[in-house]
């Protein structure tokens, strides 16, 4: 991985951990363990790199954006996710957030319904070495059956309600984060529970998201 990224960002990394995370209520350590290991610089456009860890979202092209560090901990504390578990993320972006999963749990299959975004991702990911993470161009709504059920789902976007052919591919006993709200206005993140015999859903904070992109 030697030339992927010259400047040594350890230390930003760090301090991110220590004072955007750590400082608020991330305690989960296999959480703490993969933002302390991806290498958010790498997920950025270059001319931006030296901002990669600051407390913010940033623009990665597209109309997108790569997420607030803090939010990427949260979302990933809350979905308590195992080794073993298998992931459906929506909304790869540049792939950051899949890489965070990757380091905790079996494999990561993501969805981006912008092309070159999901492309760039898939290499970027390949080169970097997450062999346990699959990229598809698409539309997230639908999910991604073939490869059904899953332990936990992750939603980068904001949609206006679940989609429910996503609660249709999550496993009972499963966990699902999703922000939840009207476009270009404050959303819910939500956590849904599939239980048994019923769904249950925790709005946890206000947040904002990009919208959730459909095909025409």
């Amino acid at each position: 991985m030697t030339g992927f990224g010259q400047t040594d960002y350890t230390s930003k990394r760090k301090q991110m951990v220590t004072t955007q995370l750590k400082a608020r209520d991330i305690k989960d350590p296999a959480t703490l363990y993969a933002m302390s290991n991806v290498r958010r610089h790498l997920f950025v456009p270059k001319n931006i790199q030296s901002q990669a860890y600051r407390d913010g979202p940033l623009p990665i092209g597209s109309g997108q954006t790569i997420s607030q560090p803090y939010i990427v901990a949260l979302m990933t504390q809350e979905l308590q996710v195992k080794q073993t578990d298998r992931v459906l993320e929506i909304g790869t972006g540049s792939g950051y957030q899949a890489a965070v999963l990757a380091k905790i749990v079996d494999s990561v299959y993501t969805i981006e319904i912008v092309k070159n975004l999901a492309l760039t991702a898939q290499d970027r990911l390949k080169k970097l070495g997450y062999t346990n993470v699959n990229v598809k161009w698409g539309d997230g709504y639908h999910g991604w059956p073939s490869k059904a059920p899953f332990d936990a789902i992750i939603v980068t976007a904001g949609a206006d309600s679940i989609p429910q052919p996503l609660i249709d591919q999550l496993k009972k006993g499963g966990r699902m984060i999703i922000p939840v709200g009207p476009n270009n206005a404050v959303m819910q993140l939500v956590l849904v529970k599939k239980m048994e015999d019923k769904i249950i859903t925790k709005n946890l904070i206000p947040v904002r998201f990009v919208p959730f992109t459909r095909e025409d």
